[in-house]
């Protein structure tokens, strides 16, 4: 079950407490008994040279890399690519700045990172691509 945060017609957050205000309120969240989820989205640009390669280092992330994900608190973390490199991001977390923080404190990811630079058009000036991911805004979601 789904709702936007803040939404008059959707159950309420008091009960949820400091968590819940903790959360950004552009974000839409998901929830289960257990915790609050942010469903985050972003788009990236992957030179349209190098899709191939990019896709064949994607059928093979080191195990650590994914650990380190998961111990961030990255879940259902998916990648989509079109033909002409545009990269359409989409995970859960808890805390999606919390999530990023927490990778930027890994070494696997710093390595990671460095690797990945040479397959993205930059924007803005951006070396490393998870400091260019913006969420975009959810504005439908279907449970």
């Amino acid at each position: 079950m789904g709702f936007v945060a803040r939404n008059d017609s959707a159950p309420s957050l008091a009960t949820w407490g400091a968590a819940a205000d903790a959360l950004c309120c552009e974000f839409v969240f998901s929830y289960s008994a257990e915790e609050l989820l942010q469903r985050v989205c972003f788009l990236l640009n992957v030179r349209p040279d190098k899709l191939e390669e990019y896709k064949a280092r994607h059928r093979e992330v080191w195990p650590d890399m994914i650990r380190a994900l998961r111990e961030s608190g990255w879940s259902n973390y998916s990648l989509f690519l079109r033909p002409d490199g545009l990269l359409v991001g989409y995970l859960e977390t808890p805390d999606f700045d919390q999530a990023l923080a927490e990778m930027n404190r890994r070494a696997v990811n710093e390595q990671w990172q460095r690797e990945m630079a040479p397959y993205f058009l930059s924007r803005n000036g951006d070396s490393r691509m998870d400091e260019a991911m913006v969420p975009i805004e959810e504005i439908f979601h279907l449970d």
